[in-house]
């Protein structure tokens, strides 16, 4: 019997197939669909071009908040044409297996603390930083319990709006994502060169978010992901850790901060993680 997992995005949909949730063979690649039932045929039929086997069982991340028993979205920007569906039970219908949902930020986190830059860490932070800014704590290797899931691209920095003006939502993500500086610059950040100033002045603006990470969560290592971190041009990871040190030590010892390792693909090992602590 097989695994399949699976990652939701915004954009893209990714599908790959596990035989012994160690490692993943092909990812099949999709634009995601509109609705989420033409998502959940196009799953079925990339899951069935993967295996022959019976599918054990399913893992997916998919964007946004999902509802406490993690059955659907019921609220993302997105998908919002995906929300209030019973995504969990439509997929597993669809695919004849046992279905978990979790949020993708969260299972990319896993994959890294698994597989990538956070193995060997008994704490670890993953924050995402692309066309938004999510995050989540990684303990022991276990997804950290939470009500409502974690959101810290939410939390407010800008209190006095002198940065983004009164008309904007002082947060981090409206300070540091993909889509808010191609808001405020008029061009998307690949088409920003590496040497311009803004980059640091990015750094800095994270750096301020990863305190409140750093004095909120206590992490042994913080590893960063995303567009805006590893794509190129990005957020350098070394004015980051210079800004965070600057700040941060004036209270407590600034954490390591590492760059993500496994690309696209972290939310596929992070299902992957997630169904072997299921077995």
């Amino acid at each position: 019997m097989s695994y399949i997992v699976c990652d939701i995005g915004g954009t893209k949909t990714r599908v790959a197939s596990s035989e012994d949730l160690e490692s993943f063979g092909e990812v099949i690649k999709f634009k995601t669909p509109r609705s989420a039932r033409e998502g959940v045929k196009m799953i079925s039929e990339a899951a069935s071009s993967l295996q022959n086997s019976p599918i054990r069982s399913v893992a997916v991340g998919v964007r946004g908040f999902l509802s406490y028993d993690k059955s659907m979205i019921v609220h993302d920007t997105a998908l919002s044409s995906w929300t209030e569906e019973p995504l969990a039970d439509m997929l597993s219908d669809a695919l004849d297996a046992d279905v978990v949902l979790e949020n993708d930020t969260a299972l990319a986190g896993l994959g890294e603390a698994h597989y990538g830059a956070g193995i060997g860490y008994d704490i670890m932070v993953y924050h995402t930083v692309s066309t938004g800014v999510g995050g989540v704590k990684i303990e022991d290797g276990v997804i950290d319990r939470s009500a409502s899931g974690f959101e810290p691209g939410h939390q407010i920095l800008d209190i006095d709006k002198t940065i983004l003006g009164v008309d904007v939502s002082p947060t981090l993500e409206r300070l540091v994502s993909g889509s808010a500086v191609a808001e405020r610059m008029g061009v998307q950040p690949y088409e920003i060169p590496q040497d311009d100033k803004i980059w640091d002045q990015l750094a800095f603006f994270l750096a301020h978010g990863i305190r409140n990470t750093v004095l909120y969560w206590s992490p042994d290592v913080i590893v960063l992901g995303g567009s805006m971190i590893v794509g190129d041009p990005r957020i350098l990871l070394d004015d980051i850790v210079r800004h965070a040190n600057e700040i941060i030590g004036d209270v407590t010892e600034c954490p390591l901060i590492l760059d993500a390792k496994l690309g696209d693909n972290g939310g596929l090992y992070g299902a992957m993680a997630l169904l072997g602590q299921k077995v």
